[in-house]
């Protein structure tokens, strides 16, 4: 019974997206790079979750906001793209060439697959 429980807790760890040295704890709530802690606002974690749990995968910024914010997007253009940037300027080592968060010009952002 011990071992089931054992194997058990190893099983929830499952829980975590890890892309290169990105790491997303979707129990935790917690994202880490290179091991470290990354604060994000709970809109900027459901956007990276998003985007983790769907690495590759283009989303366009209507599709992002839906998701997102549970609610029809009415020209989110700059509100998602705001929130992008501050994602980048906590996750990258350099924001202006992204190695996770990529944009793909004309339809909308994806995480790199690495």
């Amino acid at each position: 019974m011990r071992r089931y429980t054992a194997l058990g807790s190893i099983a929830e760890k499952s829980n975590v997206i890890k892309i290169g040295d990105l790491e997303l704890d979707k129990d935790a709530k917690e994202v880490r790079v290179g091991g470290e802690p990354v604060k994000l606002t709970a809109t900027e974690y459901g956007i990276l979750q998003l985007l983790m749990e769907n690495a590759g995968k283009v989303y366009s910024i209507d599709q992002i906001y839906e998701k997102v914010w549970n609610e029809l997007s009415f020209a989110p253009e700059n509100t998602v793209s705001v929130h992008i940037r501050r994602i980048r300027e906590k996750i990258e080592i350099n924001p202006k060439e992204p190695r996770y968060l990529k944009v793909v010009w004309g339809i909308g952002y994806k995480i790199e697959k690495i």
